[in-house]
């Protein structure tokens, strides 16, 4: 009994001793814990404002809201784990070794999250734009820390790390682009004729832009025929049915004001054959 009463009161005095040794610095700490989280706060409201000007995606501004939050509450965690005494350069040394370790494991994630940043701060393009790159085109769908979506024509998506991006030609066409339609004719004298019946179509469909202005003219000539470009301006989520709309339409336009086609061509070629004696 008496043995373990003293073990208690040696455990009591332990306490007691490690509460007026350690007591102070761990209220401090605590204090710098709470200045921390109310300074990453700040300093997060403070850069969100600043974003704003840059006018970044949400989801990506948020993100880098919190990471700037979370490095200020870093800061403050290891001015809290000084104050106590704990030593930090071994355990940043081994944070280091094991970071280096992760790093050459992850070089294609972390290369995608470099590029992202750089896609994020130049802004080469933007949501709702249509570009091409790499082999694939369509409208950009969301822009991410890694990788940036592509929504094609029939709908679907398609997914493009970052890292192909950044340092690549990219063509942005922007939210608007041009048609590039042909006609041909078979006589000069329908031309003038023609030309009014594909301005007629370009003007009457509603998908089609004012502005940028239309260019319908002779796009060539050769012996059989005459070439007309038709370019008129569209929407780029427009750009493929409008195509096949006008086409559809010119057809029946200068049918009736009756323009001829160009006649189809047949080489013949005749070859001897002498027969023998």
């Amino acid at each position: 009994m008496r043995n373990q009463l003293a073990v208690i009161e040696q455990a009591q005095n332990t306490l007691i001793d490690l509460g007026i040794k350690f007591g102070p610095k761990v209220v401090v700490a605590i204090l710098i814990l709470v200045v921390g989280f109310y300074a990453g706060r700040w300093v997060g409201a403070v850069f969100n404002r600043w974003l704003g000007k840059l006018q970044l995606e949400p989801p990506v501004q948020l993100l880098l809201v919190r990471l700037v939050r979370l490095m200020v509450v870093g800061l403050f965690l290891i001015m809290a784990l000084q104050n106590l005494g704990i030593e930090l350069l071994p355990l940043i040394a081994g944070l280091g070794v094991a970071g280096a370790g992760v790093a050459l494991a992850m070089q294609g994630v972390l290369g995608n999250l470099a590029a992202g940043l750089t896609i994020i701060f130049t802004q080469p393009f933007r949501v709702g734009e249509y570009v091409a790159i790499v082999g694939v085109e369509g409208q950009v769908e969301e822009i991410d820390l890694f990788s940036t979506k592509l929504r094609q024509g029939d709908c679907s998506m398609v997914i493009v790390p970052n890292r192909k991006i950044v340092g690549e030609i990219l063509h942005n066409y922007g939210h608007i682009r041009q048609l590039d339609l042909s006609v041909a004719i078979a006589r000069a004298d329908d031309l003038e004729r023609a030309l009014t019946a594909i301005a007629e179509v370009v003007k009457a469909n509603s998908r089609v832009l004012g502005q940028p202005a239309a260019f319908i003219g002779v796009r060539n000539l050769t012996d059989a025929s005459i070439g007309i470009a038709v370019k008129p301006w569209v929407k780029a989520t427009d750009y493929g049915s409008v195509g096949a709309e006008i086409n559809r339409a010119i057809i029946d336009k200068i049918r009736a004001a009756g323009v001829d086609y160009p006649p189809s061509e047949r080489k013949i070629r005749i070859v001897s054959v002498q027969e023998p004696h």
